[in-house]
């Protein structure tokens, strides 16, 4: 992963799984008119535990894309000034119940105890939160892409995927895909 910044500190180098791997059971379910509503929830408990820590907080995965059928988990973008400093923003989140599941070079992700809303945290200037972002528009603005992305999901659960991680890596190519159509196109 490219960085388009400089911490302060030294990050991280290697990834800490904090509890170690999980075996989790993916599926799909129809799109929910609730998940705008989950995810508005969390950005104002986001923001009152962060205070006044100058972050960005975006509802980004397949949860953020009306009428895109998605895994039942809230996927939020927190960006943060320097990922080395956690005291800035993890002891803050980690107070109010959410918790801590991966630490790696540039990027840290909480999430809740019933691990249904996972907040990925990336250092402002991160070349990654473009990519998330423009990938995300992509999908809410092409009905083409979206229903790519929708079925190759779909395919690639029939597979039995029950390692999140394996899971992200397969749809690697699809997502590169859609997101060289969104740079091409200008969306």
């Amino acid at each position: 992963m490219t960085k388009d910044f400089v911490s302060r500190r030294p990050d991280v180098v290697a990834v800490e799984l904090v509890g170690g791997s999980e075996k989790r059971e993916l599926e799909l379910v129809a799109y929910d008119d609730s998940w705008p509503v989950i995810f508005l929830a969390h950005q104002n408990r986001l923001r009152k535990a962060l205070g006044t820590t100058e972050v960005e907080v975006e509802h980004i995965g397949s949860t953020s894309v009306p009428g895109l059928a998605a895994k039942p988990i809230i996927d939020i973008l927190v960006t943060v000034g320097d990922i080395t400093v956690e005291e800035d923003y993890l002891g803050p989140l980690l107070s109010v119940g959410y918790e801590l599941r991966v630490r790696e070079p540039g990027h840290r992700l909480v999430r809740t105890s019933a691990r249904d809303v996972h907040i990925h945290i990336l250092q402002r200037g991160d070349s990654a939160i473009d990519r998330y972002l423009l990938f995300r528009n992509r999908l809410r603005a092409d009905a083409d892409d979206r229903s790519l992305y929708e079925a190759t999901k779909s395919a690639l659960l029939g597979e039995g995927f029950d390692d999140m991680n394996a899971y992200a890596e397969a749809k690697a190519d699809v997502i590169a895909a859609i997101i060289a159509r969104a740079l091409a196109s200008g969306t």
